[in-house]
């Protein structure tokens, strides 16, 4: 009886030591995260503050040319633009590549039909369509969003699908014990038990999106991050080409900050047990 007790309430022990160890680091990471950054940033000022290379400016230069070009200057004629077609691409490849995941994941004679050409489509590079892409529709927005969205598909469609016919036989039984409708079935099993292969697939189709937004907008287009980071290149304005690679950078990283802020809330049930997992 004794040793009945004593075990689990060792493991207890054992499970909030541990607990306490992750938050007492959890200061010293946050820490890393910011002040590793920070440092190279005060070496990259000091370090370039003399330079006379003209092609390695000093950052101080760089960052003058970043705000009066991209805060001031072209904001609102290209940066929001950029912007908005990287996310309205995203959401739609986001929905279109969910949706179309669990019905190729869950009806079997149409994923039969469309793996084929889900796997053919999806080998073809769409930044080597883009010229294609251009010369029948021009040079618009809609043709943008269309080759970002198209792109980033794949990597959310094909995560959806082997996250949906992955789910585990015991979760379907159980859901057939209860007699769950269909409906049911979807929101409470199929989708829970495939959300973190979806967001993975999601991380992947942001990345891409990201890219491909860049590209699309150095092909042609006169508006936009790329054009205008493009343009300073090809005309030597190496400040300007500086400013718009920071611009990049920035922005990539405060995407995939927002994602990774939506992850943990989305996916709090399944990060919650895989800590208590690796506590065990």
């Amino acid at each position: 009886m004794a040793r009945s007790e004593l075990a689990p309430s060792t493991t207890v022990i054992r499970t909030q030591a541990r607990v306490k160890q992750a938050r007492s680091q959890r200061p010293l990471l946050l820490a890393l995260e910011i002040g590793v950054p920070s440092v190279l940033l005060v070496v990259w000022w000091f370090g370039s503050l003399g330079s006379t290379n003209p092609y390695f400016p000093p950052l101080r230069d760089i960052v003058s040319e970043f705000q009066q070009l991209w805060l001031f200057d072209k904001f609102v004629s290209d940066v929001l633009p950029s912007v908005g077609n990287f996310l309205a691409a995203y959401l739609i490849a986001c929905l279109v590549g969910i949706v179309l995941g669990v019905m190729l994941g869950l009806i079997q004679p149409l994923f039969w039909i469309l793996d084929p050409i889900v796997q053919f489509v999806r080998s073809i590079p769409a930044v080597a369509l883009l010229p294609i892409f251009v010369a029948t529709m021009g040079f618009g927005n809609e043709v943008r969003i269309f080759a970002i969205a198209l792109a980033s598909l794949f990597p959310i469609l094909i995560s959806t699908i082997d996250g949906v016919r992955g789910t585990e036989p015991l979760l379907l039984e159980t859901a057939r014990v209860y007699r769950l409708t269909p409906w049911e079935r979807l929101c409470r099993v199929y989708l829970p038990a495939a959300s973190p292969q979806i967001f993975a697939g999601a991380l992947v189709s942001l990345q891409v999106a990201f890219i491909v937004m860049i590209t699309s907008e150095m092909l042609g287009a006169a508006r936009g991050i790329g054009a205008l980071t493009l343009l300073a290149q090809k005309s030597f304005d190496v400040r300007g080409m500086w400013a718009g690679i920071l611009l990049l950078g920035i922005l990539g990283f405060l995407a995939n900050l927002c994602f990774t802020l939506v992850r943990r809330r989305a996916l709090a049930w399944y990060l919650g047990s895989q800590k208590a997992a690796a506590a065990d």
